[in-house]
């Protein structure tokens, strides 16, 4: 019985010193983390210029898109599809996104991530990163627009040939599976 009880002490004494060792760092990040972690890296402002950004780069692709096939599209074309485009992204439901994304990042963060990150973006480089991030997005989606139109192209061609090549190929099957007919 003595063993036992030393033995169960002992097992006591060893599980405290584990979980008193534990460090609050290492916890799961919870919402209240995460959303001072979306303040400190400004997400609502910064959603504002990416988006601003993307659709300067999605009207440039329309209006590229309305040159190349001009003679098929009305003349409003552009100034329609540009004001439904920018409708589009002003009642976007941006809170309700960000709201659906924090389990994500809480799954994925310990609360010392979230303290590192923030820690980061308040320094000078964090800040410059913040600051420039709307323009390098921009940037590079301009330079990324023109493969990825051709890419597209490419890719709707294929599949039109295909498409094409299936029609004639269950049209040619339907066409061998009818019985002749005799007058």
């Amino acid at each position: 019985m003595k063993r036992l009880l030393v033995i169960v002490g002992l097992f006591f004494a060893l599980s405290w010193t584990c979980i008193a060792q534990t460090n609050p760092a290492d916890a799961p990040a919870t919402k209240a983390d995460i959303e001072r972690y979306f303040q400190a890296i400004q997400t609502h402002d910064m959603m504002k210029k990416m988006v601003s950004a993307m659709t300067q780069s999605m009207h440039q692709m329309f209006h590229e898109q309305y040159l190349k096939h001009k003679d098929d599209l009305p003349a409003d074309y552009e100034a329609k599809i540009n004001s439904l485009m920018d409708d589009m992204f002003a009642n976007m439901p941006w809170d309700e996104m960000m709201e659906a994304m924090v389990p994500a990042y809480e799954k994925h963060l310990t609360k010392g991530d979230v303290d590192n990150m923030i820690a980061f973006y308040a320094t000078p480089t964090g800040s410059k990163l913040l600051r420039e991030m709307p323009s390098i997005v921009a940037e590079s989606m301009q330079d990324a627009m023109p493969i990825m139109m051709k890419y597209m192209d490419n890719v709707q061609q294929t599949l039109l040939k295909k498409t094409d090549a299936m029609i004639a190929e269950s049209k040619k099957s339907s066409d061998a599976k009818a019985p002749a007919t005799s007058n």
